[in-house]
């Protein structure tokens, strides 16, 4: 039994030290708030978790017989460690791909983009027309401000496009533009809590208790919610400046 518990032990200290080495990088790098909630990962990364730190180990536990030809066991622990990886190469495939890259506001709400809702040749447009907030490999989220284009024919071509499912302008990083340039047309879109009908009456009255804990003026018109999907969350501005004050779960 000592001999079991000994591999079991490695295996599980090796898992976790791979599996904590790549999701942290990821979190680190993308999914932090409210990345994380916003591209509802946690399924993904409760599957990898269950595959490589309770399955895998507790394999190794049962096939570690110390009675077991050494060739035999390097094989059965292999083929163990090789569907390990196979479901962490998936986990962390699935992250990359769907990681957020930036948080746009446009016209009159406020959406994160991730990496897959970009085609590759939107991305090789913007990587020639607008270098500066084009995506790439390592770029990790932004804040941006994605306006449609001046042209009135193409602004209707893709707002039109988009009611019936197609590109938004929010997928075309050609036009996105720095934050900053877009804060004048969001201060036009704030909006007090109360004025949300996207959200339910016990929403936003769990909103105002918790803005009031923070010292946020629920009664004022500093807010947006923040769409991911169907999950979305409420971003309070200062009024001045305009900096963001807090992110809040609904």
């Amino acid at each position: 039994m000592q001999f079991r518990l000994k591999a079991f032990a490695l295996h599980l200290s090796a898992s976790v030290a791979l599996l904590t080495v790549i999701l942290g990088a990821l979190y680190l790098g993308w999914y932090r708030w409210p990345g994380w909630y916003l591209t509802g990962v946690v399924h993904v990364i409760g599957m990898v978790a269950m595959v490589d730190l309770a399955l895998g180990p507790s394999l190794t536990l049962i096939v570690a017989n110390p009675r077991k030809p050494r060739r035999a066991l390097a094989r059965d622990i292999g083929v163990i460690v090789l569907v390990q990886l196979a479901a962490l190469v998936y986990g962390a495939t699935t992250l990359w791909l769907g990681r957020p890259l930036y948080y746009t506001f446009s016209v009159d709400r406020l959406e994160i983009v991730q990496a897959s809702e970009l085609e590759p040749a939107e991305i090789a447009l913007a990587r020639a027309q607008n270098p500066a907030l084009a995506p790439h490999w390592y770029s990790v989220p932004r804040w941006i401000w994605a306006p449609l284009p001046d042209d009135p024919e193409q602004a209707a071509k893709i707002a039109q496009a988009a009611v019936f499912g197609g590109q938004d302008v929010i997928e075309m990083p050609r036009y996105f533009k720095p934050w900053d340039q877009g804060l004048p047309q969001l201060r036009e879109q704030l909006k007090r809590v109360d004025e949300m009908k996207e959200l339910y009456r016990s929403e936003r009255g769990a909103l105002r208790t918790r803005m009031t804990q923070l010292g946020l003026a629920p009664d004022q018109p500093n807010a947006l919610l923040l769409w991911g999907g169907g999950r979305r969350l409420l971003v309070i501005f200062e009024p001045g400046a305009l900096h963001i004050r807090a992110i809040l779960k609904p």
